[in-house]
């Protein structure tokens, strides 16, 4: 897989800014198909940065109802990366 193949989007929450914050993680959403190793090597790749560890896990899509019409969103994989002491992420900094 390609590097911008694997790393979809980053996910950025009131929880993940305060995960980037206290614990220097940045979680990302993912290629339903990339494991641990996979992302480590993209992250490192796209944003020049040491990765400490990868942690992933499958996010179930919630069912939806509007009237009678009920629907599912997608299922969908994210990550929690942990960067090295000293390394940083910037997605929005300064806007």
């Amino acid at each position: 897989m390609i590097d911008y193949d694997i790393i979809k989007s980053p996910l950025i929450t009131e929880k993940t800014t305060i995960q980037k914050e206290a614990f220097n993680q940045v979680s990302f959403k993912i290629s339903r198909e990339a494991n641990r190793i996979e992302v480590k090597n993209a992250i490192e790749n796209i944003f020049n940065v040491k990765v400490a560890g990868v942690r992933t896990m499958q996010v179930k899509g919630k069912t939806k109802q509007r009237g009678r019409i009920i629907g599912k969103r997608k299922d969908w994989k994210k990550a929690i990366v942990t960067l090295m002491q000293g390394e940083r992420i910037d997605f929005f900094e300064g806007v």
